[in-house]
């Protein structure tokens, strides 16, 4: 009885004296298996402007005795930073080393421009292997900023003037753009842009600076007096800004006279009447008000319109006036000229009509029979006097 309980004694001072021995051995055989693979970078912590992009060599060093595979991945980083993780050119999940050898992964980061300015920390992760810590500074405030000014939004001019604006274009990303210059004019508006005096679709602005653009604004031929905004846009893929400018058009003033046929020569018999239907249009960009009718026209003559007043008339739009003219009952045959007047207080038009005068046709048969007269009395006179 003595023996065994010997016996048992011994047992738990061996198991209580080797057991935690082995399982500390067995516990660093696994470790040394765990951290057989190692991930490695030559730059675990830089500094960089936001914008930018990183590209990360990474080695996966294998030192142990055997194959060695572990699933690596990305984990930690920013949600709205653009990233990928690749090796042989393959974007692989695992990855398998011989022994006393490496596999260089590539890790390639894009930093967005709208960011804040601080120290960011990721991780690539050798799962149940190595994971390595990697940090980023962004030495300044992110931000995805253009700006379009212009030292003078709004110009006031004619319909044939042409608007220059001066304008300045300024890159407040961090790092160079190339800004494609556009414009939402209306129909038949020419827009020209001029960075550096030449004409140009796009202009390149490095990070922080500002180049000035010329925008040259041209209406289209008679355009309406009113005010047109004309949207001017700077893009890239990443910022893009956008300037309305304003051309305030105070019009031009434009009055034609004329027929619908545009003749303007008639014939009339004196002491009748002849009526003349006139076309008042309105040549010009600016609406006229109030267009009043007059004539000038030979002593005796008379020259009446209906109406002698048209309202008024729109830009690009016509008004129908009737004239009635009576020419002098005593005028003799020939061409008289009946000078026709449309105007405005800004404006005027005239019409030269050519009148042909004709002998009423009483007039015509009453000099026919005076002839006829004469003629028959020459013949009795020469009947009867003409044999002595």
């Amino acid at each position: 009885m003595k023996g065994e309980l010997f016996m048992l004694n011994r047992t738990q001072i061996l198991t209580r004296i080797f057991l935690p021995f082995l399982l500390l051995m067995l516990s660093g055989c696994l470790t040394l298996t765990a951290q057989s693979l190692r991930l490695y970078t030559p730059y675990p912590e830089i500094i960089v402007p936001p914008g930018e992009t990183i590209d990360y060599t990474i080695d996966l060093i294998n030192n142990g005795a055997s194959i060695a595979t572990a699933e690596v991945f990305v984990e930690g980083i920013p949600e709205t930073w653009s990233h990928t993780l690749r090796s042989g050119g393959w974007s692989a999940r695992r990855i398998s080393v011989l022994p006393k050898e490496k596999k260089t992964l590539n890790l390639k980061v894009e930093l967005p421009y709208d960011i804040d300015k601080g120290n960011y920390t990721f991780r690539v992760n050798a799962r149940n292997h190595s994971v390595l810590p990697i940090t980023i500074e962004v030495s300044e405030q992110g931000t995805v900023k253009t700006e379009f000014t212009a030292d003078q939004s709004n110009m006031q001019g004619h319909a044939t003037s042409d608007f220059n604006f001066r304008t300045k274009l300024e890159n407040q990303t961090g790092e160079k753009q190339l800004y494609a210059l556009s414009s939402h004019a209306p129909r038949g508006w020419t827009v020209v842009f001029k960075p550096n005096y030449q004409q140009a679709t796009s202009v390149e602005i490095e990070p922080g600076q500002s180049k000035d653009i010329s925008v040259e604004i041209k209406p289209p031929y008679n355009v309406k007096a009113g005010k047109y905004t004309i949207p001017v846009m700077a893009s890239t893929g990443s910022s893009s800004a956008q300037l309305e400018l304003e051309a305030d058009i105070s019009g031009t003033y434009g009055v034609e006279l004329t027929t619908p046929e545009g003749r303007l020569s008639e014939k009339i018999t004196a002491g009748r009447r002849k009526k003349l239907d006139l076309v008042v249009r309105n040549s010009g960009s600016t609406d006229l008000n109030s267009v009043r009718l007059s004539a000038n026209k030979p002593r005796g003559w008379e020259v009446t319109f209906s109406p002698d007043t048209v309202p008024f008339i729109a830009a690009g739009e016509s008004a129908q006036v009737k004239a009635e003219v009576r020419a002098y009952g005593k005028a003799i045959p020939g061409d008289y000229v009946v000078s026709l007047t449309a105007q405005t207080p800004e404006i005027n038009a005239d019409a030269s009509f050519r009148m042909s005068v004709r002998t009423p046709l009483l007039w015509g048969w009453l000099g026919i029979l005076i002839i006829l007269g004469a003629v028959g009395t020459v013949y009795w006179l020469f009947s009867k006097y003409g044999r002595r």
